[in-house]
C-alpha cells in the first residue's frame, strides 16, 4: 500500500522556492502565504473536506500524519508532497514536546517557543534532514521567503495541533501522544 500523496500537487499557478511549493494557508499568523478564507460556520477543522475551498496543506498535514508516519519510503510526486513531508517531520517534533500529563498551558508553551524559533534548518542548510529531496533556493531573498513560509505553516500546525490534542479536555489525548515515537521516513527535524 503506497503513503497518502497530497492533494495541491495539481494546484494551478503554485509559487515554488526550490522545490518547494508556497501554498495558499488558511491563517492569521503573518507571513508570505496567500491567505484563504476562513471556515464558515458549519465547517469546522475536524470536519473540512479536501473539496471545501478553505481546506489547506496545514489541514492536509494533520489529517494526513498518523496514516504516513507508518511509511519508511515516499515517492515524492511534487512540490506538494514536499510540503506534506516537511510538515509531517515538524508534526513529529511537536508531539516530541508535549509531556503525556503536561496541561494544555504547558504544552502550549513548549510547542510554541519551538514554533516561534526561527532558527531551524530550511533546505540547503547542512542540518536539514532531507536534503537530497529538497532543493536549495537559488539566492538570500528566496532563502528568506523560504524560512518566513516555513515558520507561517510551524506557528498554524502547532495551533491546530494543540487543539486536536487537547480537543476534549485538559489532559492530552493518548492516541495521538503514542505517535511521539514513530519517525517519518526514519527522519526527525
Amino acid at each position: 500500500m503506497p503513503a497518502y500523496h497530497s492533494v495541491f500537487l495539481d494546484e494551478p499557478n503554485q509559487q515554488v522556492i526550490g522545490n518547494f511549493a508556497l501554498l495558499p494557508l488558511r491563517t492569521r499568523t503573518r507571513g508570505p502565504a496567500q491567505q484563504l478564507p476562513p471556515l464558515s460556520g458549519d465547517v469546522t477543522e475536524l470536519t473540512i473536506e479536501a473539496s471545501h475551498e478553505s481546506y489547506d496543506p496545514i489541514d492536509e498535514i494533520v489529517a494526513l500524519f498518523r496514516a504516513n508516519t507508518f511509511f519508511r519510503n515516499f515517492e515524492i510526486k511534487g512540490p506538494a508532497d514536499r510540503v506534506l513531508i516537511y510538515g509531517i517531520l515538524y508534526v513529529s517534533e511537536v508531539l516530541s514536546k508535549i509531556k503525556p500529563n503536561a496541561g494544555r498551558r504547558d504544552a502550549e508553551k513548549a510547542v510554541m517557543n519551538t514554533a516561534l524559533d526561527t532558527n531551524f534548518a530550511i533546505p540547503g542548510d547542512p542540518t536539514f534532514p532531507l536534503n537530497q529531496a529538497f532543493e536549495t533556493p537559488r539566492d538570500r531573498n528566496e532563502a528568506e521567503i523560504l524560512r518566513q513560509y516555513m515558520s507561517q505553516m510551524r506557528q498554524e500546525v502547532a495551533i491546530r495541533l494543540l487543539n486536536r490534542i487537547y480537543a476534549d479536555e485538559n489532559v492530552p489525548s493518548k492516541y495521538w501522544l503514542s505517535f511521539t515515537k514513530r519517525k517519518f521516513m526514519g527522519k526527525a527535524l
